[in-house]
């Protein structure tokens, strides 16, 4: 067995937690059952991987099976990647019968055509999700097996989850190998990106519950209010409470929310000015980008209202972002209406 392969299965196994070693070897399926049992799995990772880097010497293990192992892997820990969203579009409405052996061949024989020195392995899961793993090389070096990049495509859909690696230069060459492969016609960013590979699925997917906003904060009435006793004032935060976890229910749904943690908005907005101010001599928008990012911003969102950090219900601009994905977030304000009114372009 060639030591890069050696190499690179000894630290994979390294990376998976002791006490699930043995069941990740067992999804891999290149060794024997018979083989794993002579392994300890009770001593240090690092004698485990010498003692599975032995077995795998035996079987004659090559850069295919270690790829393999190296999908599931991170097809069990998808959560150790950045992942970003992706739709790609048809030029009309014709449905194509997709075949799994048709795409693999058009992937590859795209990618492979524009660089040489690149691995390709596939691996099919039961959810239509298609797991492709990239390994790039350069004209002049072999293929980098740490330096990889990951696509799931779940077929006879348009979206597409990707987690490149630090060569994002390769990108555009990923992107036209999916085109090419499934038939469309371009391919877009929609501007989602989490760790949390099952909460984009659940967003693009339609996977959870959340409601349209239909509450609106309550005007504020100014009047003279007498002084009031504890229990009137105790009994009226209850009810502002009781209220504004009703409103956000009904906003978000009772549900938990999908991990996210990143969105961003374009804003195109007309400022209404006095003529005689010449604040604008052209009539020209005000456009900016606005990032949101947390380690779970949905549920962050979520909880401004009941901390009071924010007035229930959360204006539309915040609560809108699953509803927003597919539009990819940019958002334009009508003119002369209040910020809470948008529409898609």
């Amino acid at each position: 067995m060639d030591e890069i392969v050696a190499e690179y299965i000894r630290r994979t196994v390294l990376k998976i937690p002791r006490d699930e070693i043995k069941t990740v070897l067992q999804k891999w399926g290149f060794l024997s059952e018979a083989q794993l049992q002579t392994i300890n799995f009770c001593q240090i990772k690092e004698n485990i991987s010498q003692d599975v880097v032995q077995l795998c010497e035996e079987n004659s293990a090559g850069i295919k099976q270690a790829a393999v192992l190296d999908i599931i892997y991170n097809h069990i820990y998808s959560n150790k990647r950045v992942w970003s969203v992706y739709q790609m579009n048809k030029t009309g409405e014709e449905m194509d019968f997709f075949d799994l052996t048709d795409f693999k061949k058009k992937f590859k024989r795209r990618l492979q055509s524009a660089l040489t020195n690149v691995t390709i392995n596939f691996r099919e899961y039961e959810d239509n999700a298609i797991w492709i793993r990239i390994a790039w090389g350069t004209p002049y070096t072999k293929p980098n097996q740490y330096k990889t990049s990951y696509v799931v495509y779940h077929s006879q859909t348009p979206y597409v989850f990707i987690s490149v690696s630090v060569l994002k230069s390769n990108l555009p060459l990923l992107c036209q190998a999916l085109v090419a492969a499934s038939n469309y016609h371009d391919i877009h960013e929609m501007e989602l990106r989490s760790h949390s590979l099952n909460s984009l699925k659940d967003i693009v997917f339609k996977r959870y519950s959340q409601n349209f906003q239909s509450y609106y904060p309550r005007p504020i009435q100014e009047r003279n209010v007498a002084p009031e006793s504890d229990s009137r004032i105790n009994q009226e935060n209850r009810n502002e409470k009781e209220r504004i976890q009703r409103v956000n229910s009904e906003v978000f749904g009772d549900g938990p929310q999908p991990k996210l943690e990143f969105a961003r908005y374009k804003l195109e907005t007309m400022f209404k000015s006095d003529p005689q101010m010449n604040v604008l001599n052209k009539k020209e928008p005000f456009r900016c980008l606005v990032k949101f990012s947390s380690p779970h911003l949905l549920e962050s969102l979520k909880s401004l209202a009941p901390v009071g950090m924010a007035d229930a219900p959360l204006s539309p601009l915040l609560t809108c972002i699953p509803h927003k994905a597919r539009n990819y977030f940019k958002i334009k304000e009508k003119k002369g209406v209040s910020p809470r009114s948008f529409v898609s372009p």
